[in-house]
């Protein structure tokens, strides 16, 4: 029977709660489990002791007796001193944009700008002969008096 020791979803909507548990690997996420071994919840901080409780003894037993803990579990049991840090593989390239559209993003703001030059000169044009209209304005009254 292959064990694993990895989390189980507890909690509400949009507030997860974990349950480090060791259960048959071919066993439901949130299922049955053989032992609750500890206790992690992600809302609070990440310098927060309660964040993270483990019961060390019962994890090194059941790694003794040939648990595998799942890549989330083994990182928390190596920052307490239980076993090495995962293998954290490279993340692939995918959701960067490709070749064509780095072009075309690259393309549209040089147009932006040039359509934004001659917005800008009209806008500047136009409080300048708005206030060409106003001086003549005020003229007449002054030259009345």
């Amino acid at each position: 029977m292959p064990v694993r020791i990895r989390l189980s979803r507890g909690g509400a909507k949009k507030r997860p709660y974990y349950r480090i548990v060791v259960a048959d690997s071919r066993r439901a996420r949130d299922g049955k489990f053989i032992e609750q071994i500890g206790t992690y919840n992600p809302m609070l901080t990440k310098d927060n002791p309660e964040r993270v409780k483990v019961d060390l003894d019962k994890a090194k037993d059941w790694i003794g007796k040939g648990a595998q803990p799942s890549n989330r579990v083994q990182l928390f049991l190596s920052s307490m001193g239980v076993g090495e840090k995962p293998i954290i593989t490279e993340k692939t390239k995918k959701h960067l944009p490709k070749k064509k559209t780095k072009e075309k993003s690259e393309e549209k703001p040089a147009e932006v700008k040039a359509e934004e030059k001659p917005a800008e000169a009209k806008a500047e044009e136009k409080p300048a002969e708005a206030k060409a209209e106003e001086k003549p304005a005020e003229e007449k009254p002054a030259e009345e008096k």
